[in-house]
C-alpha cells in the first residue's frame, strides 16, 4: 500500500482551531491592554500574528500527515517542528476503534485509534479520516493484527 494522506477537511478543522485560539489570545491581549493601558493596536497584533503562525502550522501539518499498512507494521509519518516518524508492528495491536469527536462529527470527518501493547505512548490516533474510511482501516488492521498474532504464535 502506497503512503495515505488525511481527508483535505482535517485542514479546515485545525484552522477552526488557530482561529479560536488566536481569538482567545486577543481576548486576553485586548484586557491586558485595557489593565495596562497599552496601545489597542497590541490585541490586534497578537492575534494576527497568532493566527498567522496556527494557520501556517495547521497547512503545515496537514501536508506532513502521512500512513502507511505494510505487511509486518502501520507506519505513520506527522509534525512540522518535531518530525516523527512511527512503526506500530501489527502483532503488538491489542485493538482498534474508530471514533468521531463533536468537531470531527461536524467536519464530517473520524479518527482511527491504534492502542498496542506496551507502556509508553500506548495508542496511536489517526485523524482527518472520512467516516467510512475509519471504519475501513480499523476492519483491515484488526484482521491484519489478527493474522500477525497466529503467525508469531509459538
Amino acid at each position: 500500500m502506497t503512503d495515505r494522506k488525511l481527508h483535505p477537511r482535517i485542514r479546515v478543522l485545525w484552522l477552526f482551531q488557530a482561529v479560536l485560539l488566536a481569538g482567545i489570545l486577543s481576548s486576553i491581549a485586548f484586557a491586558a491592554t485595557a489593565v495596562l493601558d497599552a496601545p489597542e493596536w497590541i490585541a490586534f497584533a497578537v492575534g494576527g500574528v497568532v493566527l498567522l503562525l496556527a494557520g501556517t502550522h495547521a497547512f503545515l501539518r496537514y501536508r506532513r500527515w502521512s500512513f502507511e499498512i505494510r505487511e509486518d507494521a502501520l507506519y505513520l509519518e506527522r509534525g512540522v517542528i518535531t518530525q516523527v516518524r512511527t512503526v506500530v508492528p501489527l502483532v503488538r495491536i491489542q485493538h482498534v476503534d474508530s471514533s468521531r469527536g463533536p468537531t470531527e462529527r461536524i467536519a464530517g470527518l473520524a479518527s482511527c485509534v491504534v492502542y498496542t501493547a506496551g507502556s509508553r505512548g500506548a495508542d496511536v490516533r489517526i485523524p482527518g479520516l472520512s467516516p467510512g474510511d475509519a471504519d475501513d482501516l480499523r476492519e483491515r488492521l484488526k484482521r491484519l493484527a489478527i493474522r500477525a498474532e497466529g503467525e508469531d504464535a509459538v
